[in-house]
């Protein structure tokens, strides 16, 4: 069976008191703590989350939305993609997270993902021993994969641990593709915590900042990966990456269309040309969910886990 890039399923989880994880702060420099009123970032947050969940099924693509639960308190439950990835024939891997409160959420919706594979046998690869050696992976955050090609592209940071990386890739077969970004805050060079804020893999281009990536000879061999597998550059800036440009994805409805999932901070944040080069291959959904990236520090891909 051939492998396929998107999927028409995905999950996703409706939070319960969302606010600003200090525990996810001390190496997501994306997170901005405004200190509103908790109340009211949990109710903006609410209706950004039920308006993109409404503009996806209103193009029939079919979202599973799990409705977290106050205790225990996950804050970033809305984020599924970090603590497992779903794989064909079943096959779902589950991660080790760097902050304590965010493994909870395996504990808690593991369950109930389970029941979305109905009574079908499910096979569980279990990465989280690696919490014990401080070794972090997490999930489709870490690891922006080209799942026809079956390559893990990977930035490395204190939440991508290459040990980790290539006990994944032993497991499902991938080759990883390695490298260093970062992006400057405050005037200090600070490594990008997850892959997918600079980088997103689509059916035939792939939105990557490639000057986040000082190296030239990894710079080089990522561009040239991505040349090789016959898909379009959109190169972004790192300007782009603070508006969440690289946290795309691209999803299909029930009948196979394609669409490019965004927050309205990116889609306004592209320039024409890159907006042209995705609608050459599918329509652009996006959504305001200014609250969601201010307080979480992740936008629309980081919210949407795929079901393959």
């Amino acid at each position: 069976m051939m492998n396929s890039q998107i999927t028409s399923k995905v999950l996703m989880i409706k939070p319960v008191k969302f606010y600003y994880n200090a525990q996810t702060a001390v190496n997501n420099a994306y997170q901005k703590n405004l200190e509103e009123n908790p109340e009211l970032v949990e109710k903006k947050a609410l209706d950004e989350f039920d308006a993109l969940v409404n503009k996806m099924k209103s193009v029939e693509i079919e979202v599973d939305v799990i409705q977290d639960t106050s205790t225990p308190y996950t804050p970033d439950s809305i984020f599924p993609n970090n603590w497992f990835s779903s794989h064909k024939n079943n096959t779902l891997i589950i991660y080790p997270m760097f902050a304590e409160n965010r493994r909870l959420e395996r504990t808690k919706f593991l369950p109930n993902l389970k029941k979305l594979f109905l009574n079908e046998t499910i096979n569980i690869i279990d990465l989280t021993s690696f919490e014990k050696e401080n070794k972090f992976l997490e999930g489709t955050g870490a690891l922006v994969l080209d799942r026809i090609n079956k390559i893990a592209y990977c930035s490395l940071s204190p939440r991508a641990n290459e040990d980790v990386l290539d006990e994944f890739c032993k497991l499902t077969n991938y080759k990883s593709l390695k490298f260093h970004s970062a992006q400057n805050f405050n005037n200090i060079s600070t490594p990008i915590y997850h892959t997918n804020v600079m980088m997103g893999v689509t059916e035939n281009f792939v939105v990557v900042c490639l000057e986040s990536i000082s190296n030239l000879k990894e710079r080089d061999a990522l561009k040239n990966s991505i040349l090789n597998s016959k898909k379009e550059i959109i190169d972004i800036s790192l300007n782009q990456v603070l508006k969440f440009c690289g946290n795309v994805l691209e999803l299909k409805n029930s009948h196979g269309k394609r669409y490019t999932l965004m927050s309205k901070s990116a889609f306004e944040g592209f320039t024409k040309e890159q907006i042209d080069v995705i609608k050459k291959s599918s329509e652009i959904i996006y959504s305001d969910i200014s609250t969601i990236e201010t307080y979480g520090g992740g936008s629309v891909r980081c919210m949407i886990a795929e079901l393959f």
